[in-house]
């Protein structure tokens, strides 16, 4: 059985990856029976796409993975708090689970739709918070000098 932070630290490695491009440092894995069925990270920038969220991108991947647009069984690991557009995709996925590394004050759901996640979803924050904190912080230095 592996741990939430083993799984965070996989988000992480893709957060890495998207820094690395240019990109906002945000990465997700999706699990499914204790099996990472689906990884990304934000491709905004890439894609000229602003939908194309870490966390999107990874819910794609992961329901063409099982063939069903619902993810109950599933769990999310993503680096950042979804923003609200994020949210509103998780609740209509039906994700089982969230497991949220640092929270985003500015832009994430919980400032402005702090009920927005299906009602069966549960909710794990703070794991690994200052290492994503961390990556997030570096990377805006970066940019700003």
């Amino acid at each position: 059985m592996f741990s939430d932070e083993y799984f965070m630290n996989l988000a992480l490695q893709q957060a890495e990856i998207a820094a690395d491009k240019g990109e906002i440092p945000v990465g997700a894995v999706i699990v499914c029976q204790n099996r990472v069925i689906a990884k990304a990270h934000n491709l905004t920038e890439q894609l000229t796409d602003v939908t194309a969220h870490a966390e999107l991108m990874a819910v794609t991947a992961a329901t063409h993975y099982l063939g069903s647009k619902y993810l109950p069984d599933c769990t999310l690991y993503v680096t950042l708090e979804p923003c609200v557009m994020c949210a509103g995709v998780l609740f209509w996925a039906q994700i089982g689970r969230i497991v949220i590394g640092a929270p985003d004050e500015k832009r994430g759901y919980a400032r402005f739709q702090p009920s927005l996640l299906h009602p069966k979803t549960r909710l794990t924050t703070g794991v690994l918070a200052d290492d994503c904190q961390e990556l997030l912080t570096a990377f805006f230095r970066r940019l700003r000098s």
